[in-house]
């Protein structure tokens, strides 16, 4: 009997698919021992052998499949603990932290079963065209699909191998998250389609960098990007994108159009001049319609302009439309209005001077302050005018000047004076200016107090006009002749009176 409790007590320790039905009898007699006898129709109310081996047959085939089912368990989630504790490492080692993961693992379960060479892969891909560090962590956690979608390979191959992989990673970074990868198939079709468009390939990356590529790529079939090219063909084509990437953002039905029939109409149809402007500020077309109507609206009731005046000034100043209404264009033209300014006249110095219209207003401030320290007065034309010419210059240059003046000798009220009649002489260089005074004075022997009757005098080119003139001159001159007839008469008249009056040795 020991014995046979020895073998009971070691088998009932062993695996049940090594016992043998003998073996598993004394098992589970030994366990039925423990349990309450019970009456199954027979004598008292104990088990025969044919149904007690019935019952044990049926328990030890139930036992063995549960044992099975555990052991296969256990394996299972041995396995995938391993592959897990796998996958935690590999994501740690590319910079994110323990929390992070398990995150990342619960919002996208699928990533537990995608082949870890599989990852391996596309995060080197990744890192290939500069997405690496916190750049691929961020992007991860916005979207770990791209970890796992298919159509992101030959996105990546085509920026590595064809564009060298000089896209931004940040660009990279923002198509990844912000389209649909089924919208990133045929990205190196039509980026290819730009080049055949007229997109010059040293230019290509320039363009790429600067548009968003979903909307102005991948979002766009190839023949809205060939409408798009077909259009704009009058305006400059492919060198107008160059300029200015960022129009292929734009919708050619709802937007680019419509903003172009604005400018057309407003200039009466003038499709060269409405194209000048394009060509000239391509920005122009990234400012709504609604925002462009309000400015020109604005130059009608509060300039007082009309249609043709308002297209000339774009044409002029295409920038305007970037000019805050109430911040700038309003207190400007309110200035112009206090000098004493109509609206004709306010055309003709916004036409001449439309920079006034875009400075900060510390700058003309000290501007103001200059001229009124020269002595113009507040609220008049005078001063509008001294206001126009100094827009073209900086506060730093026109202090020089006017301390060249100075040092010349001239008073505030000779500058004044001068200003007056040539408002130019404000705005010029103040190292061109002393050239010309200094050959003024030393090379022609004259007094600085010439240039209060003669001011144009220092708008002439030193070298072209004035020095040629004053020595073909030199020898005929004589005392008499003002340096205002030695220069303000036209080149035809000037070589007529060269010829007539030969230079003598």
């Amino acid at each position: 009997m020991a014995a046979a409790a020895t073998a009971v007590t070691h088998f009932s320790s062993a695996p049940a698919y090594f016992l043998s039905q003998s073996q598993a009898i004394l098992v589970i007699s030994k366990e039925a021992k423990t349990r309450p006898r019970y009456s199954h129709g027979h004598e008292h109310g104990t088990l025969s052998l044919a149904n007690f081996t019935k019952i044990s047959r049926i328990e030890l085939g139930a036992s063995l499949a549960k044992r099975l089912l555990n052991q296969r368990r256990c394996f299972r989630s041995s396995t995938n603990l391993l592959k897990e504790n796998e996958l935690v490492t590999l994501f740690q080692e590319i910079g994110l932290n323990e929390k992070e993961v398990d995150s990342l693992l619960e919002k996208n379960p699928t990533l537990r079963v995608t082949p870890l060479d599989k990852m391996r892969s596309r995060i080197l891909s990744l890192e290939s065209v500069g997405i690496k560090g916190m750049a691929f962590c961020r992007l991860i956690s916005k979207d770990s699909n791209v970890l796992l979608a298919e159509e992101i390979d030959r996105l990546i191959c085509f920026v590595r191998d064809d564009l060298d992989g000089n896209i931004e990673p940040m660009k990279l970074e923002r198509l990844l998250t912000s389209t649909e990868t089924k919208f990133l198939v045929g990205f190196d079709q039509k980026v290819r389609l730009l080049l055949q468009l007229g997109v010059p390939r040293e230019t290509i990356l320039h363009v790429l960098n600067n548009i968003n590529l979903s909307k102005a790529v991948c979002l766009k079939s190839v023949e809205d990007i060939e409408r798009t090219f077909a259009y704009l063909n009058p305006f400059g084509g492919a060198d107008l994108i160059v300029r200015c990437p960022k129009i292929l953002n734009y919708d050619l039905d709802t937007q680019l159009i419509p903003k172009v029939r604005v400018l057309s109409q407003l200039g009466g149809g003038d499709v060269d001049s409405t194209a000048a402007i394009v060509w000239k500020f391509p920005a122009i077309l990234s400012y709504s319609l609604e925002h462009i109507g309000k400015h020109v609206e604005f130059l009608r009731s509060f300039a007082g302009l009309g249609d043709q005046e308002i297209f000339r000034i774009f044409l002029v100043f295409p920038a305007v439309i970037s000019a805050s209404r109430e911040r700038k264009l309003r207190p400007r033209i309110d200035f112009l209005k206090q000098c004493g300014l109509g609206s004709e006249d306010i055309f003709k110095f916004l036409t001449k001077a439309p920079l006034f219209l875009a400075l900060s207003f510390d700058n003309i401030a000290i501007k103001l302050g200059f001229l009124v320290k020269i002595g113009y007065e507040c609220r008049t034309r005078e001063l509008a005018a001294a206001m126009g010419s100094v827009t073209r210059t900086s506060c730093e240059n026109l202090q020089k000047v006017i301390g060249l003046f100075l040092s010349y000798g001239l008073s505030f009220a000779d500058i004044y004076i001068m200003s007056k009649k040539h408002p130019q002489i404000l705005q010029y260089y103040h190292k061109s200016l002393e050239e010309k005074m200094e050959y003024l004075i030393v090379g022609m022997g004259r007094e600085v107090g010439e240039l209060l009757a003669f001011p144009a005098f220092l708008g002439y080119k030193l070298d072209d006009r004035i020095k040629h003139r004053y020595e073909a001159k030199r020898k005929t001159l004589g005392d008499g002749l003002s340096i205002n007839k030695l220069l303000s008469v036209s080149v035809e008249r000037f070589s007529t009176k060269i010829k007539k009056n030969p230079i003598h040795s």
